[in-house]
């Protein structure tokens, strides 16, 4: 798969990043290897491999999903978002 200039300034707009011209090249083809990588996983064959695994033995320990009222929480939250407003992330446009 080839990364061109085109698909690194979609990549650079929706995560919020600047990309300088001149690392564009260089992340082009760094991006290209972890592509073909990828790629490459698919060639594993992982039939004989269960859908879930887990190393922790009795699976998963959970906690209580319990909700709470801190005051100032909301807004050191967004004040560590890149953009807000009204109380709400603003994020990228992913469908033009």
């Amino acid at each position: 798969m080839t990364i061109d200039n085109t698909t690194i300034d979609k990549l650079a707009k929706l995560s919020s990043l600047t990309i300088e011209d001149d690392r564009k090249e260089a992340l082009g083809k760094e991006l290209e290897d972890i592509v073909t990588f990828v790629e490459n996983l698919n060639e594993i064959d992982v039939s004989h491999v269960d859908a879930t695994f887990t190393t922790i033995e009795g699976g998963q320990p959970l906690r209580e999903d319990n909700s709470c009222k801190e005051d100032g929480l909301r807004d050191r939250i967004m004040n560590n978002a890149p953009k807000s407003a009204d109380n709400h992330f603003i994020v990228p446009t992913i469908i033009e």
